[in-house]
């Protein structure tokens, strides 16, 4: 769905070309024409189409793809294939947790200024109850699909764009927080932003944005704004997913959620539609976390947010 947005007709503009006179131009004039690239649409079926490929990971290795497993790898080695071939750098970093070996895969778009890097991530993960496809393949699929726009439209951001796919955050964040800490301070001081996405597709959802940091907070806000629809600040998650450590780094972290095993309200029902009295996802942390547990309309709007703020903070 083609979305217009307030504000990105003016972030898109061609500035105004100089008047030309005979012989020469107007003292004073606008420079030159310079277009600023507009985030793409993200095609919802392309991420579904990567929900249905973790799905099937599941299905083959014993029902999940959790820290340790075989479907955790095969999770982790697709998503890196789709990434070589579009012509990312990519680093598999290793770790351990809990005896068994994890890992997390760190994606580099060539290009863009290394002393100000913009992240995106999503735990790539399950729990071992089932297969995980909103917590958190969908924001695995979102963040991939955004990083293969990045490859189609040969985008050439100021800034250096880098995509992560953490592992074990089900067991504490671990992945995250290995990342984080292996890090120099020097490295760490050069992420100007991180943007997480843990769960954007809750069969009952919500629209939840991160208020961490005020500019990133701001320009989520300004696409949600943008299509008509309402948001709230995100309080169910809030230090329980893989922006925690960047956050606790001094990095500036936001990021979208779509609601958990919280009860959504009538007040929330009137705004968003769903279902009063029952969970933003009744599947959480349960084997019905399947393909068939996703608001294809949620996944929709967050992953074009998530396309829109990668867009926009890169510039």
């Amino acid at each position: 769905m083609k979305l217009s947005i307030p504000g990105r007709a003016s972030a898109t503009a061609v500035v105004a070309a100089a008047v030309l006179l005979t012989g020469g131009s107007i003292a004073g004039a606008a420079p030159a024409p310079v277009a600023v690239a507009a985030a793409p649409d993200l095609p919802v079926a392309n991420v579904k189409a990567h929900l249905a490929q973790l799905q099937s990971i599941a299905t083959a290795n014993g029902g999940n793809r959790a820290h340790g497993r075989a479907g955790y790898k095969a999770s982790l080695d697709y998503v890196k294939a789709k990434l070589d071939a579009a012509g990312f750098t990519t680093t598999v970093q290793q770790f351990t947790s809990g005896g068994r070996t994890g890992y997390n895969l760190i994606a580099d778009w060539p290009g863009g200024d290394t002393g100000r890097v913009v992240m995106a991530g999503s735990h790539l993960d399950s729990v071992t109850a089932g297969p995980g496809i909103n917590d958190n393949g969908s924001g695995s699929a979102a963040v991939l699909e955004t990083a293969l726009a990045v490859a189609r439209s040969n985008y050439q951001p100021t800034k250096h764009l880098r995509f992560a796919w953490w592992g074990a955050e089900e067991l504490g964040m671990v992945g995250s927080r290995y990342y984080v800490n292996s890090l120099t301070t020097a490295n760490r001081s050069k992420i100007s932003g991180y943007l997480n996405f843990d769960m954007i597709g809750s069969p009952n959802p919500g629209y939840f944005v991160y208020d961490d940091d005020s500019a990133i907070e701001k320009t989520f806000k300004t696409y949600f704004t943008g299509i008509g629809v309402a948001t709230e600040i995100e309080t169910e998650g809030d230090g329980r997913s893989d922006h925690a450590p960047f956050k606790n780094a001094g990095i500036p972290v936001g990021g979208l959620f779509s609601g958990a095993d919280y009860i959504k309200t009538s007040a929330q029902a009137a705004k968003w539609g769903g279902t009063a009295g029952k969970a933003f996802d009744a599947c959480y942390h349960s084997s019905c976390d399947t393909s068939s547990n996703i608001n294809d309309t949620a996944l929709n709007r967050n992953a074009d947010a998530l396309a829109y703020a990668v867009w926009e903070l890169s510039a």
